[in-house]
């Protein structure tokens, strides 16, 4: 009898393609990995491209605590049109001559957007109001806002300026971007207020996310390439990636699986989670440092 080959523990860095949802990656993923026990890191927009992490198996246990880490991106904004959704799936809400913004005045607002900043989510996203999603909400065409989220913008630098004329032939400007940011950013709400702080309006016309954490574009594969050969990130190798590295001795190694809270070196205090290794190389538990001890977050050993 020929024994079913199990599906490996670990992390598959995907390069999603545009037009699909996370949700639409995870589902192929179930179908190439032959399994239900697959999840992701965060979501990625439909129009966006790029480093989306998914955990298969065991791995889904990290995701909640990779879903923290900072994320970098490439995009495009566009100056001189609003959209309902803050990017190009958008319907056109608004069109204002841009040609006449000057690059002082983009390198001024674009230095109003760094560092930690408060930020309104745009309307047609996931978040939750009372229960219910914004996108719902506002595709019924519901009065509401959204509060403020305190977020970081590590940087935002502007490559490029390009001067064009929109479909309905408002001549606008496209810079290309990059940006570094936390965790809960919305890149087209940077687009947005970039765009209203210039008076003329934005929207992102195209993004591609580059990393997340330590995980980069060039270890991405695309869905195709991985019909043709699953690439797994095996636990132990995606939790060193992550998060800083415990090793502890065979004793120690015991009585954490055992529930024990050890003594935790206060080279970990406030470091968030940390990864913890037996002698042997063996992944055992994430944990974090609460008043001296380490505190489990999940258990792999």
């Amino acid at each position: 009898m020929t024994q079913k080959l199990r599906t490996p523990d670990g992390l598959v860095i995907v390069d999603k393609p545009s037009g699909f949802t996370s949700h639409d990656v995870v589902a192929k993923m179930r179908g190439i990995a032959k399994t239900r026990r697959v999840g992701h890191a965060g979501t990625l927009d439909p129009m966006a491209t790029g480093v989306l992490v998914l955990g298969v198996e065991r791995a889904t246990k990290l995701l909640g605590h990779l879903a923290l880490t900072e994320k970098e991106y490439l995009g495009t904004i566009r100056l001189g049109q609003n959209t309902l959704t803050d990017d190009a799936e958008g319907d056109l809400t608004s069109s204002t001559d841009a040609s006449q913004v000057t690059r002082e005045a983009v390198d001024a607002g674009i230095a109003k957007l760094s560092g930690a900043i408060m930020q309104v989510p745009s309307k047609v996203s996931a978040i939750k109001i009372d229960g219910v999603r914004s996108y719902k909400r506002a595709r019924e065409g519901e009065e509401f806002e959204i509060p403020a989220r305190p977020v970081t913008i590590s940087s935002f630098t502007v490559y490029d300026v390009r001067d064009a004329v929109a479909e309905d032939g408002t001549p606008v400007l496209d810079l290309v971007v990059s940006v570094v940011c936390s965790s809960g950013t919305y890149i087209r709400a940077l687009a947005r207020d970039l765009g209203a702080d210039l008076g003329v309006g934005g929207h992102l016309t195209a993004l591609r996310r580059t990393r997340v954490g330590p995980y980069k574009l060039d270890s991405a594969r695309t869905l195709e390439q991985l019909q043709e050969e699953l690439t797994v990130m095996p636990i132990a190798e995606a939790a060193t990636a992550a998060f800083p590295r415990w090793d502890v001795d065979d004793r120690r190694a015991r009585l954490l699986l055992n529930g024990v809270r050890l003594e935790i070196p206060e080279e970990y205090a406030g470091t968030g989670a940390v990864a913890v290794f037996d002698p042997a190389g063996q992944f055992l538990a994430l944990v974090e440092e609460q008043k001296g001890k380490a505190k489990s977050l999940a258990v792999f050993g």
